[in-house]
């Protein structure tokens, strides 16, 4: 999507059952209930990879939150889709384990203008029925991601023409500066199909039974649906061979997932749930990788009233215990946070983007202070103390829970009354989409992330016409100055621009951040190599998967 979007990895429909953050509408392992000892979320280390593999094997055995709906991520984007069809498709950018990005299939990319994108097809690339890819794959690739009908379109917005201009060489041109299009290109806009494959299975392409008309290193084996779906290499491939000839994929969701990886049924899963992390701590015969990702948990406002005047969101993001939130709710294994997207959002100027997200401690601390208490019921006073209680709207999963009741314990720390609307899970989502839905709620314990590596991908959010800036947050300077990052190609300069937006979104509290979700890798302790970050989304993560010992 278009720069900021919510989506089922992660962090989306999953926050259910009795765990947050189940992508896949599951639940988590309950820490509880399991025994899982709860990490110490100041002290989590984030590592973007995992030690490299050094040993062949014949197979793996792999779990997924869900069965893919579609391999055809075009029609139906989902995480288990991409989860699997990572390591089979490739993109023109690829998005690397550190969440950087590089030119990929495009073997060389310039920009002879702030509106002028050239790529070079890279040679000697085949796809799977043996063919050339060439720059009319691309083309057409291309094309078919910008139709309206399919899930990347609004990555497209900006572009004015796409043309053939070479033999090898593909020339993009904007209606305006876009810094944040290559990006897009390293995610489901960037992949390039065999058109001939793609036209020859018409609306059957991407279900079971169907070619993959990728260049991977894997290509898609068997498809049993409802069973087990299985990837192999590719013996051809361009690049650097896979480690692990087959990998089969089947889906488990709550205890199953949890059971089959501590039986040794399963070798590795990426844990869409911290909760399933945390059940998995100290399991023998398991290692565990904790990665950066975008994924945050959010306080989301709405304008119905009772967090309507900035002074009183300001007042209630001081009052809340993230460290009590991350301990209670996720095993420790979320990390209390200040802004809004995480820290995998960082693919350019690191040290810089992690100095701004410490010093915005005082508007959003780990643990409220005296000072902060005291400084919260003072913008109560001067705004003014809403009659009527807060209205915060939630599930019953358990995650959920512990925020809504840590949400109304600041309210009362503050001299403000919190109430709790729990709404069923099925319904959750309703409040996303629906304005109707969230009407008789002030606030929304929700959850976010953004499929590119660059804050700016969620800043947009508190646009003054943005369908997701639910509380009417309005300033023209912060419009300007969200323009103008998106349209600045120099990464120091959009850095600058991105921290000055990213002050104000967060003074405005237009919304309240709560804590980051690291990507979580649990894989059998013989193996390693694949990356611990998000990019396992949009990385060819198997490839690198092994043996530890040669």
């Amino acid at each position: 999507m278009r720069t900021s979007q919510r989506g089922r990895h992660a962090v989306a429909a999953g926050l259910a059952a009795t765990a947050l953050l189940a992508t896949a509408s599951c639940s988590g392992a309950d820490t509880a209930a399991t025994g899982g000892a709860p990490a110490d979320a100041a002290k989590l280390k984030l590592t973007a990879e995992t030690p490299a593999a050094k040993g062949h094997q014949d197979k793996a055995n792999w779990l997924l939150e869900d069965e893919p709906d579609s391999l055809d991520l075009d029609t139906q984007g989902s995480s288990a889709g991409r989860v699997v069809l990572t390591n089979v498709c490739e993109r023109l950018y690829q998005l690397k384990p550190d969440m950087t990005v590089k030119p990929f299939l495009a073997g060389k990319a310039r920009t002879p203008d702030d509106r002028t994108l050239v790529l070079t097809v890279r040679d000697g690339v085949t796809f799977h029925d043996g063919s050339e890819l060439t720059a009319d794959d691309v083309l057409w690739s291309l094309e078919r991601h910008a139709d309206p009908d399919m899930e990347q379109a609004d990555e497209f917005g900006n572009v004015r023409s796409m043309k053939k201009t070479g033999a090898r060489e593909i020339t993009i041109r904007f209606k305006a500066p876009d810094a944040l299009f290559t990006k897009a290109l390293a995610g489901d806009a960037g992949i390039v199909w065999n058109k001939e494959q793609v036209v020859a299975a018409g609306k059957e392409f991407g279900t079971p039974g169907q070619d993959d008309a990728c260049s991977g290193p894997y290509t898609l084996g068997s498809w049993k649906s409802g069973d087990s779906l299985t990837i192999e290499a590719y013996d051809t491939y361009w690049g650097t061979k896979p480690l692990t000839d087959r990998v089969t994929f089947r889906w488990a969701s709550d205890s199953a997932l949890v059971n089959a990886l501590k039986t040794g049924a399963a070798d590795g899963a990426y844990a869409e749930s911290p909760n399933t992390a945390s059940a998995l701590r100290g399991a023998k015969g398991i290692d565990q990788y904790y990665g950066p990702s975008t994924a945050s948990l959010v306080l989301i406002p709405t304008a119905r009233g009772g967090l309507k005047d900035p002074q009183i969101r300001r007042a209630l993001s001081l009052a809340i215990d993230r460290t009590g939130i991350a301990r209670s709710g996720f095993g420790g294994l979320v990390q209390p946070w200040a802004t809004p997207v995480g820290s995998g959002a960082w693919g350019y100027e690191k040290q810089r983007f992690a100095a701004a997200q410490r010093e915005l401690d005082d508007v959003a601390p780990a643990s409220p202070t005296a000072d902060d208490l005291a400084e919260a019921k003072r913008l109560v006073k001067s705004a003014g103390a809403p009659t009527d209680p807060v209205v915060i709207g939630t599930d019953s999963s358990q995650g959920r829970t512990v925020v809504a009741n840590a949400v109304r314990a600041a309210l009362q720390r503050i001299g403000l009354k919190g109430q709790i609307k729990t709404v069923p899970t099925a319904q959750f989502e309703e409040f996303y989409s629906d304005p109707g839905a969230r009407a008789d709620i002030d606030v929304l314990v929700g959850d976010w992330y953004i499929s590119k590596a660059d804050p700016m991908g969620f800043y947009d959010n508190g646009l003054s016409d943005s369908s997701n800036n639910w509380v009417g947050f309005k300033d023209k300077a912060y419009d300007k100055l969200v323009h103008r990052a998106l349209g600045t190609l120099d990464d120091k300069r959009r850095a600058d621009l991105t921290l000055d937006v990213q002050r104000r979104f967060s003074d405005a509290a237009v919304w309240i951040p709560l804590a980051q979700v690291p990507s979580a890798l649990v894989i059998d302790d013989r193996m390693t190599g694949p990356p611990a970050s998000q990019s396992y989304l949009y990385y060819p993560w198997a490839a690198r998967l092994g043996l530890k010992k040669g």
